[in-house]
C-alpha cells in the first residue's frame, strides 16, 4: 500500500486524507524526506531558500483567552499586563526598520475592553512608519467582531481600510474542535477560524496558515488539520505559505514531553506532500534551532520563516533561539541553498549579498 501512495505522490497525484495518515504512521523518516523534497523541488524548482525581516509585536499580553498551552498571556485581573503606547510602538517600527525591516507581524491577548476603534487607530499609526502591517490572527477578528456586534466581514472591511496588509496564521492550534474544546475552549472555533481566513480570501487579503502539534491531539488530528486547509485553499487559494511547528510545553498547563526534532520532521514532510496546492513550507528555527532548521530544508521546507527581532510568546515557554539576518543568510547557505529575502507575498526584494 505504501508502494501505491509513493507512486501517487511522484505521479503528482492527489493524496488522501488516508493516504496521508498510512503514509505519516508507516514510511520511515527517510522516505518521507525523499518524497517532500521530490514534492518541494517540483513546486520550486530554483535553489532558492527565502526569508522576511520583520518584528513579531505583541500590543497586548492582556488576555480572556486562558488558553492551556500559553505561557505569555495575563488574565486581567493579575498583574503584569500592558498594552503598548503609541510611543513605545513607534519605537520598535523604527528600529525594525533600521535593521532592513519590510513588516510588522502584530499580534495581540483578546483584551476584554479595547475597542475596534482602538486597533483602527494603531493601524493607521503603523501605515503612517510605511511598513507592512501582517496583523491579527483569526481569533483575534473573532474577539474583535464579538465585542463590537459587527460580522467578520464588516471588521475585517474597518481593518483594512485602516491599513491592514495581510493575516497572520495563528490561534490555528489543530482544527479540529474536540481538541480545541480541551486546550482552547473559549478561544475561536475550528469553524471561525477557517470562516475569518476565507472572507479575508474574498477581500483580497493574503493570509499565512499554522499548526502547533504536540499537545493532545492525535495523528488523525493533525491530518484533518491539513484537510481543512487543503479544501480551504482549492476554494481560495489565499494561503501563501503554511508554518507547522511543535507545541512549547514550559510554563504551561499542558503536561507533555516536547516534540523531537524526529518528531518535528515528519509532520513538516507530510505537510508538504499533503498540501499539494501551498507554494510555500516554512521552517520553525524559532523553536527548533537552526541545524533542525537546515535539515528541514530536505524535508519540503523551502522558507526559513523571519528574522523575528523580538519574539515573546515562545520564550515564554522556556525556548529562546536567535539569528541575525547574516546568520540566518550562512545556515541556508551552508545547507547548500541560495538565501534571499522576501517580501510578506514571496516577492524577491532586490539588494546586496549579506
Amino acid at each position: 500500500m505504501l508502494d501505491i501512495i509513493e507512486k501517487k505522490i511522484l505521479d503528482g497525484e492527489r493524496i488522501t486524507e488516508e493516504d496521508a495518515l498510512l503514509l505519516y504512521r508507516q514510511a520511515d523518516i527517510h522516505t518521507l524526506g525523499q518524497l517532500a523534497s521530490h514534492v518541494r523541488f517540483r513546486k520550486n524548482p530554483d535553489p532558492l531558500v527565502t526569508y522576511v525581516i520583520d518584528r513579531n509585536i505583541n500590543y497586548t499580553n492582556i488576555c480572556i483567552s486562558g488558553c492551556k498551552f500559553c505561557a505569555y498571556y495575563c488574565a486581567p485581573e493579575n498583574h503584569g499586563g500592558f498594552v503598548l503606547s503609541m510611543e513605545e510602538l513607534g519605537k520598535k517600527i523604527e528600529e525594525t526598520q533600521k535593521l532592513g525591516g519590510t513588516q510588522i507581524l502584530l499580534q495581540g491577548g483578546l483584551h476584554p475592553e479595547l475597542t475596534l476603534e482602538f486597533y483602527e487607530e494603531m493601524l493607521r499609526f503603523i501605515k503612517g512608519y510605511g511598513i507592512h502591517c501582517h496583523g491579527f490572527s483569526p481569533p483575534e477578528i473573532v474577539h474583535f467582531s464579538r465585542l463590537s456586534g459587527l460580522g467578520v466581514e464588516d471588521v475585517l472591511k474597518r481593518l483594512i481600510d485602516a491599513g491592514l496588509d495581510s493575516i497572520p496564521g495563528g490561534g490555528a492550534e489543530i482544527l479540529v474542535d474536540e481538541v480545541r474544546s480541551r486546550i482552547a475552549p473559549r478561544k475561536a472555533t475550528s469553524s471561525q477560524w477557517l470562516e475569518v481566513m476565507e472572507v479575508a480570501h474574498k477581500l483580497g487579503l493574503r493570509t499565512t496558515a499554522t499548526m502547533m502539534f504536540g499537545h493532545l491531539e492525535t495523528d488523525a488530528h493533525r491530518i484533518r488539520h491539513l484537510s481543512e486547509l487543503r479544501k480551504l485553499q482549492d476554494r481560495t487559494g489565499g494561503f501563501t505559505a503554511f508554518i507547522p511547528w511543535p507545541f512549547q510545553p514550559g510554563n504551561t498547563a499542558i503536561d507533555v514531553m516536547p516534540a523531537t526534532a524526529h518528531d518535528y520532521l515528519r509532520m513538516l514532510a507530510i505537510s508538504r506532500v499533503f498540501l499539494d496546492n501551498f507554494q510555500n513550507i516554512q521552517a520553525s528555527w524559532v523553536t527548533q534551532g537552526a541545524k533542525v532548521a537546515q535539515i528541514a530544508l530536505y524535508f519540503g521546507a523551502n522558507d526559513f520563516g523571519s528574522t523575528m527581532i523580538e519574539e515573546n510568546v515562545v520564550a515564554a515557554a522556556g525556548v529562546s533561539h536567535r539569528m541575525s539576518e547574516s546568520q540566518i543568510r550562512k545556515q541556508i547557505r551552508d545547507a547548500g541553498f541560495t538565501p534571499r529575502q522576501r517580501l510578506m507575498n514571496y516577492s524577491l526584494v532586490e539588494k546586496h549579498a549579506v
